[in-house]
């Protein structure tokens, strides 16, 4: 079976800085998606649906709650080679740096990998939202004896300037590459693509940042040089010299790269037949929580997804996510908008102590209006708060909430006292 002879590799990223705050305390795999999952949760996912189950995530920025979820995640058999395994950058005799780029994190891991048996490597991005069979991009790797598989998707010529392109002859063999080309650069890089995407303009092929690697490549290629990027450096250097072909995938995939596209994709899942199909055969994995079944008291609800343990008594939700032990108070309205929820209850005690000093309650309070808004987790929300996000806000920094694009987004732990208008 190919599975046992591969292992998989998820790269963490940098520091995050377009996803901020969501990225303040934690790394960008760590961010909450869809309610109830992380976004790490979605290639470990597509991972053990395939059946590879030997998976490493680098990581080297906040990675103390990615370290807890996949530790409370990720567990298998005693009698099992599987594993979800944290590699850290780390000081060692032969490198006293920190992960300077995509390869160069691999580069610094090879000594971890070379203690297993397994004959392909599969890199991953951390921060993607996408449902992929990877059995069948690694078996069309072995099939065509390629040295370095490119997973890729057929984009139009405005969107490829925001992706390395690259050129497939109709053996599906990449023959050159292009890092973000410009509108003038882009033209004469068409490459064959079906008769769907061709009717859609969809004429160019951009990297996913999702690859197949012979062992032996992959090990000659990062030892013995500096190459930091399989983007810019490996994979340009690659074609021409290796047997690089494109696996061409035509289903939902967005990089969760910034606030924006972060937004779009979580409310994209309350579509009716949304883009990313979380009821899918195939399932997301992520922590098994023992939470109650969600209470909804006089609620009207449209196009909303809500997770687990909630207690919803708000007027009205729509078009909007609602996370695990999202407390809503009567009278709110809350509409486009994703509520990460809470870590905790608030304990009776806890709820009594904080009324009798007026402060706010964990989650969202009575009579609020929220809009075009992220509520990370942990927000106390008073009692009769306006948040209103639009794109006619600029871009603004603030202790407790930040704007970007237009999206007001209130940031974990803050308390946002009673009155209380943003936007």
């Amino acid at each position: 079976m190919i599975a046992s002879k591969v292992i998989s590799i998820i790269l963490g990223g940098g520091q995050g800085s377009r996803l901020f705050p969501l990225t303040a305390t934690r790394s960008k795999p760590a961010v909450p998606i869809a309610g109830k999952y992380r976004l790490v949760d979605i290639p470990i996912s597509n991972c053990l649906n395939a059946g590879l189950n030997r998976i490493f995530v680098l990581t080297q920025f906040n990675s103390a709650s990615l370290n807890k979820h996949i530790k409370n995640t990720y567990h298998f058999s005693v009698f099992s080679k599987a594993f979800v395994d944290i590699l850290a950058a780390e000081q060692t005799p032969g490198n006293t740096g920190w992960y300077q780029g995509t390869a160069d994190a691999v580069r610094q891991s090879l000594h971890h990998l070379k203690q297993h048996d397994f004959e392909y490597v599969l890199i991953l991005s951390g921060d993607q939202l996408y449902q992929m069979d990877f059995e069948m991009m690694i078996n069309n790797h072995v099939e065509k004896g390629a040295d370095i598989t490119i997973a890729t998707i057929p984009v139009n010529a405005k969107d490829g300037t925001s992706f390395g392109i690259l050129k497939a002859d109709a053996e599906t063999n990449i023959t050159s590459f292009t890092e973000k080309p410009n509108a003038d650069q882009i033209i004469g890089w068409e490459s064959e693509v079906s008769e769907e995407m061709h009717a859609q303009g969809r004429n160019y092929l951009a990297s996913m940042g999702i690859y197949v690697f012979n062992k032996d490549v992959l090990i000659s290629m990062l030892e013995g040089n500096e190459n930091h990027d399989f983007g810019k450096e490996i994979i340009p250097g690659a074609v021409g010299h290796k047997k690089v072909i494109s696996y061409q995938y035509e289903g939902y995939w967005t990089d969760i790269g910034n606030i924006d596209s972060f937004f779009e994709a979580n409310l994209g899942l309350t579509d009716d037949v949304p883009q990313f199909n979380l009821f899918d055969k195939n399932p997301v994995y992520s922590r098994a929580r023992m939470l109650p079944p969600t209470k909804i008291l006089s609620t009207k609800l449209e196009k909303t997804i809500i997770a687990d343990g909630c207690i919803i008594n708000a007027e009205e939700i729509v078009h909007s996510v609602i996370g695990i032990r999202t407390r809503i108070g009567k009278g709110t309205k809350i509409s486009d908008c994703y509520v990460m929820g809470s870590d905790h209850y608030q304990t009776i005690e806890e709820i009594e102590g904080a009324n009798k000093s007026q402060r706010p309650l964990t989650g969202i309070g009575e009579n609020c209006v929220i809009s075009n808004a992220i509520l990370d987790k942990n927000c106390f929300i008073g009692n009769n708060v306006t948040i209103k996000g639009g794109h006619h806000l600029a871009d603004f920094e603030h202790e407790k909430y930040t704007i970007k694009e237009g999206i007001i987004v209130v940031k974990k732990n803050a308390v946002i006292e009673e009155g209380t208008v943003i936007g």
